[in-house]
């Protein structure tokens, strides 16, 4: 995920860009060759006060696949990936493709061979800037970057949650499974090499439904996740399948009778190896105080989800601790920057963390949004014509931090500062709900962050920060009037997409049923915009089944005193809602 957003804001910024995987598939973890959750922050969500989902480029992807993938379908995902790379005329995609070496120009990277053996081709690709979004950092291990495995000692960064001593062990990687019930006995035969276990074996590890399993089948962590790889797949093997023998053959799961598997995977999922060391080490301190970093450039807010090394090994033990931040908190520019290879970037599991920060940021939605960061970045740096040196400069790095915001990332304790001409406007709307004026849409501010768990209450404005009208309100209409008449090439219109909840592709149905999905309901599904002059209006844009949350129109409107919103129908929900309308 983190490798698709970089390279796709890269692209969308104006920079031609290359994308090599060494997969069939994009996404990595989420791709249809391991079948995991994305996940990131909006588990701390709550309605209008801590709406903590990602948006940017990943929400754009994922709102996508809530509408197009119904049934979800793995692969739907993958295809949404891939045709959000291919719509970017920028960006080459290359699948099968596998980074195995570099040149170096001393302490910069020249070039990085590229070998793609579907097709017995070997590349040399030159560039000005290389991102390893690789989760393993091959790129980086390969021209000599300095990274870390293992656990830190509390001693080294003063972390709570760190061990007294350091040690080589990581998180291990899980194999993942699906499977139906097929209304009628399904016999399963375990292969000889299948491990045994028994429920008291699995008392720390829950296994109450068997539709998609299990995050927990873990394995590898005391072990080198890279270079031990096809050993770890293998015993992940025998652990997943023995754990569906003790579900249909143990006696303690009856009503597994009927049940089947439909899939399983031979790609471990990884969570941890390489740690890159940037100019920057985020540490367990960073997220607990929430750091107002100067170059922030993502955010996190998953759990410091700590996974015991021994994994399945350790039975008599909880899998995993998971203490919450107590907000939101970001993610600095520095830590995406090699400290000793001028042109290196990276974004992913592979950041310059320590393993306590890391457990944090690794999960995919939060990756997703230091892909967008590090693209967006990457785009003004080589602008810049000086690429190396670009991460240094504040300018740089406010206007990217700027860019990112106009694309419709979300960066806590930053907002843009673009001259909107609907901030000068008077705003007038059909109808309103406490809370919901229609002043809002140009507040400046895109989501609501006060509540528990949100943003650091000295970087957070309370408010719904959107108009929403009232639900009596049979044709709601929202308008902005000028005194003088104002010249606009461009309306941008951000909608709600309940923010608050979260919203990926799952296979498990208890996760997949506290979801949304489809439409988003809070979002407006058809709408007109109109021009007027004088009290004669034009139509200028008309929306029709639209679900998602961010739009733009290019216009060329050269005398308006007043643009109106018409809103005909949403997608679900009994009012209208606008978070926020900008206009140049």
């Amino acid at each position: 995920m983190a490798g698709v957003a970089a390279a796709v804001a890269a692209a969308r910024n104006g920079i031609r860009t290359v994308l090599c995987q060494d997969r069939p598939v994009l996404g990595g973890n989420a791709s249809s060759e391991v079948r995991m959750n994305v996940s990131g922050a909006s588990v701390r969500g709550a309605a209008l006060e801590t709406e903590s989902r990602e948006s940017g480029i990943v929400e754009e992807m994922m709102l996508e696949c809530a509408v197009r993938n119904p049934q979800r379908c793995a692969n739907m995902l993958d295809l949404i990936l891939y045709e959000t790379c291919r719509a970017e005329p920028n960006l080459t995609l290359m699948l099968n493709s596998c980074v195995v070496g570099v040149r170096m120009d001393g302490d910069r990277i020249a070039a990085a061979y590229v070998n793609r053996e579907s097709t017995e081709h070997y590349f040399e690709i030159e560039a000005e800037l290389f991102a390893d979004c690789t989760g393993d950092g091959r790129l980086g291990s390969e021209a000599g970057a300095r990274y870390t495995t293992g656990r830190e000692s509390s001693e080294e960064y003063g972390e709570s949650f760190a061990r007294d001593d350091r040690d080589a062990y990581r998180l291990g990687s899980s194999l993942l499974f699906t499977s139906r019930d097929m209304g009628r006995p399904m016999p399963f035969v375990a292969p000889k090499w299948a491990r045994t276990f028994s429920e008291e074996d699995l008392w720390f590890r829950s296994h109450p439904t068997w539709e998609y399993g299990y995050w927990w089948v873990e394995y590898g962590g005391m072990r080198d996740t890279i270079k031990d790889n096809e050993e770890i797949r293998d015993e992940l093997l025998a652990i997943m399948l023995g754990v569906w023998d003790h579900i249909k053959n143990s006696g303690h799961h009856p009503e597994s009778a009927n049940w089947a598997l439909d899939w399983f995977g031979f790609l471990p999922g990884k969570r941890e190896s390489r740690r890159f060391v940037g100019q920057h080490v985020l540490t367990q301190h960073d997220l607990e105080q929430s750091v107002d970093f100067h170059d922030t450039i993502a955010y996190g807010g998953w759990s410091m989800d700590i996974h015991h090394p021994g994994g399945i090994e350790a039975a008599d033990e909880k899998p995993n601790i998971h203490p919450y931040t107590p907000y939101m908190y970001g993610i600095p520019l520095r830590s995406l920057i090699s400290a000793n290879i001028v042109n290196l970037l990276f974004a992913g599991r592979n950041i310059s963390a320590t393993h306590v920060a890391f457990s944090s940021t690794r999960v995919m939605a939060t990756c997703a949004l230091m892909g967008e960061g590090l693209g967006t970045y990457a785009a003004f740096a080589v602008r810049s014509g000086k690429p190396h040196e670009a991460w240094r400069d504040p300018e740089l790095v406010r206007d990217t931090q700027q860019q990112l915001l106009r694309q419709g990332a979300f960066l806590p304790g930053k907002l843009l500062e673009d001259r909107n001409l609907a901030a000068e406007a008077a705003i007038v709307a059909s109808s309103e709900q406490t809370g919901g004026a229609a002043s809002q849409v140009a507040d400046r501010h895109t989501r609501s962050v006060h509540g528990r768990r949100g943003v650091r209450p000295d970087l957070a404005v309370p408010g719904t920060h959107r108009w929403m009208s009232d639900p009596a309100d049979t044709a709601p209409w929202l308008e902005l009037r000028w005194e003088r008449p104002v010249q606009i090439s461009r309306i941008t219109v951000v909608l709600d997409t309940g923010l608050h909840r979260h919203l990926a592709l799952t296979h498990s149905d208890g996760h997949h049923n506290r979801m949304e999905w489809g439409p988003q309901p809070e979002t407006l599904k058809d709408f007109n915009v109109q021009a007027g002059i004088g009290g004669r209006f034009e139509e200028v844009a008309r929306v029709r089944g639209n679900y998602q949350r961010q739009l733009q129109f290019d216009v060329q409107l050269g005398e308006v005193d007043c643009l109106r919103w018409e809103v005909i129908a949403t997608n679900g929900l009994d009012h209208a809602r606008i978070v926020e309308i900008r206009c140049e």
